[in-house]
């Protein structure tokens, strides 16, 4: 069984303290090893995953990984690295409901949902939230699921009801939200732990009700 290796997070921290070409540059064989590492852990991940949400299993988890060079030409961190490793499960921009994967040493998470979805994505959304607002609140309220989540986000959310919904609706706050995530924080004990992967697919597991409701409007 794969699990994140010491050696990953020490890198991650270490790349922190000198976040520059000239020692990534040095030290590429570590970063190889580290990536190599969690590449290896995401994919039994997905296989983990893939037990209950069979769609996962056609990620391939080099794919899922994102780059660790950052995009700098419009931000003012101008720092060429991430350091940490981030995952995407079928989780992204657009239509797509799924799991994410953030591993920093002491800052790591699970998540899921659909993120910053485009508008007219975002409109199916509310629009399904205001025809099935009951299930939504039951699959929030549903004891495991509470268990590993405090509940949605609220990042981003609006001050008033969008146009073209009544401001007074009873899910009135669900619709001002923007994007539809819940997440999980683990420790750097969990990420090393042999029984890493399945434990995170249980967790996992208990979100997958708000991912199929998330995605029926494009079914």
């Amino acid at each position: 069984m794969n699990s994140i290796e010491n050696s990953t997070l020490s890198f991650l921290n270490i790349l922190k303290l000198n976040n520059n070409r000239e020692w990534f540059n040095e030290n590429k064989e570590r970063y190889v090893h580290a990536k190599e590492n969690v590449v290896e852990f995401v994919d039994e991940l997905i296989q983990e995953i893939g037990k209950f949400d069979d769609a996962i299993l056609k990620l391939d988890a080099k794919k899922a990984v994102f780059r660790i060079y950052r995009d700098v030409r419009f931000s003012k961190n101008k720092l060429p690295y991430k350091s940490h490793f981030g995952i995407s499960l079928g989780m992204g921009k657009g239509k797509n409901a799924g799991y994410y994967l953030h591993i920093e040493p002491g800052k790591s998470f699970l998540a899921g949902g659909i993120y910053q979805p485009e508008s007219a994505t975002l409109k199916e959304i509310r629009k399904e939230i205001v025809a099935s607002g009951e299930d939504l609140l039951q699959i929030l309220e549903e004891k495991d699921f509470r268990n590993n989540f405090r509940g949605l986000s609220i990042e981003y959310k609006l001050q008033r009801v969008p146009n073209g919904f009544e401001k007074d609706h009873p899910m009135a706050e669900y619709l001002k939200l923007k994007s539809f995530t819940v997440s999980h924080p683990i420790s750097d004990e969990d990420l090393t732990k042999e029984s890493a992967a399945k434990d995170f697919a249980k967790i996992y597991r208990t979100m997958q009700p708000l991912n199929k409701f998330l995605s029926l409007p494009f079914l």
